[in-house]
C-alpha cells in the first residue's frame, strides 16, 4: 500500500491539473463565443451565394467556365485538409485525419494525391504518410480567420486545377453541429459541383418561390466571375466551421478531464483515509503490545 506521503503528492498533483484544465476550459468557451459569431454571420451569406449561383446557372451555357467541367481522366486529387494547430481537443483531429485517410484508401493505389494542410496536426500526418504538401497554412485554425486567406488559397487551389496539376479538388473539415456534435465531412470544391437549377415540376412545387434575378451583364458573364468566388466561400465557410468545432472539441474535452480529476480526487482521498487508519492501528497495536509486554 501507498505511504501516505505518496498519495497526498499525487492528490496535490491532480488538483493542480485540475485548475490547469479548468483554465483551458474557459479559455476555449470564451473563444468559441466569438468562433461561434462569425461561423453564424457568414452562414446566410454562404446559403444566399449559393442560391443566386443556382439561379444563374439555370439560364447560363453548359460550358461557361472550365471550373465546372471534369477532366477526361482522374489521376490528381488534391486534399485541403483542415486541423488543429495544438492537440487536447479529444478526438476532434484523430476523426478528421481519418476521413481524409479513408477517402484516400476507398479512391484507390492508382491516384496521386496531394495535400494542402491547414494546421500542425494534419501536416505531421502529411509528413509521416509521405504526402506531398503542396501548401500549409499554420497558426490559422482557432484565431480570428480572415477572408483573404482562403481567397489566396482558393486562387492557388484554381491555378492548380486550369493548369493540369490537380484533377480534382476536396476539402476535408469538421461540421459544426452543436456544442456536444462535429462531424468530419469531406466536400468537392473542384471541378465545381453540379449546382442546383431545374427540377422536377413536383419538387418545385413543394419548395418556396425564388426570384429570378435581373443580371447585367449576362448570366455566362457573371457566373465566369462568381464561379472562383464561390470556391473562396467554401473554403472560408470550412475554415470557420473547423475553427469553432475546434474549440467546441476543446472545451468538452477539458471539462470531461476537470471531472476525471475529480473522481480522482475522491478515489485517492479514500486511499488516504485508508492508509491513514490503517497506519493508526498499526500505532495502537504496538502501544497496546507494548503495554501488555510491560505488564507480563
Amino acid at each position: 500500500m501507498a505511504t501516505l506521503k505518496e498519495v497526498k503528492t499525487k492528490i496535490g498533483a491532480v488538483k493542480k491539473t485540475k485548475q490547469i484544465t479548468k483554465a483551458m476550459n474557459m479559455v476555449a468557451a470564451s473563444r468559441l463565443r466569438g468562433a461561434q459569431t462569425n461561423m453564424e454571420g457568414f452562414r446566410p451569406y454562404a446559403e444566399k451565394f449559393a442560391e443566386v449561383l443556382g439561379g444563374l446557372s439555370g439560364r447560363a451555357g453548359e460550358e461557361t467556365s472550365p471550373l465546372l467541367l471534369p477532366h477526361e481522366e482522374v489521376v490528381k486529387k488534391h486534399i485541403v485538409l483542415c486541423t488543429s494547430d495544438r492537440g487536447l481537443c479529444g478526438g476532434f483531429n484523430a476523426h478528421l485525419i481519418s476521413k481524409a485517410d479513408s477517402f484516400m484508401k476507398e479512391t484507390g493505389e492508382d491516384i496521386e494525391f496531394s495535400v494542402t494542410n491547414f494546421g500542425k496536426k494534419g501536416r505531421d500526418w502529411s509528413r509521416k504518410k509521405q504526402i506531398p504538401i503542396i501548401n500549409e497554412q499554420l497558426g490559422v485554425i482557432g484565431t480570428v480567420v480572415k477572408f483573404n486567406i482562403a481567397s489566396t488559397v482558393g486562387k492557388s487551389l484554381i491555378d492548380g486545377f486550369l493548369n493540369g496539376e490537380y484533377d480534382e479538388v476536396y476539402v476535408v473539415y469538421s461540421e459544426f453541429i452543436s456544442m456536444g456534435r462535429q462531424v468530419a465531412t469531406i466536400k468537392q470544391l473542384l471541378p465545381i459541383p453540379p449546382l442546383e437549377s431545374d427540377e422536377d415540376e413536383a419538387e418545385v412545387e413543394d419548395k418556396p418561390y425564388l426570384a429570378e434575378h435581373i443580371c447585367e451583364p449576362s448570366p455566362d458573364e457573371l457566373l465566369g466571375e462568381l464561379l472562383p468566388m464561390s470556391v473562396y466561400v467554401q473554403l472560408f465557410s470550412a475554415i470557420l466551421e473547423t475553427s469553432t468545432s475546434e474549440h467546441a472539441a476543446r472545451m468538452m474535452a477539458m471539462d470531461n478531464a476537470s471531472k476525471a480529476c475529480d473522481d480522482m480526487i475522491e478515489n485517492l482521498t479514500m486511499v488516504y483515509n485508508k492508509a491513514r487508519q490503517a497506519s493508526i492501528t498499526a500505532e495502537l497495536m504496538d502501544i497496546v503490545g507494548g503495554a501488555e509486554a510491560l505488564r507480563g
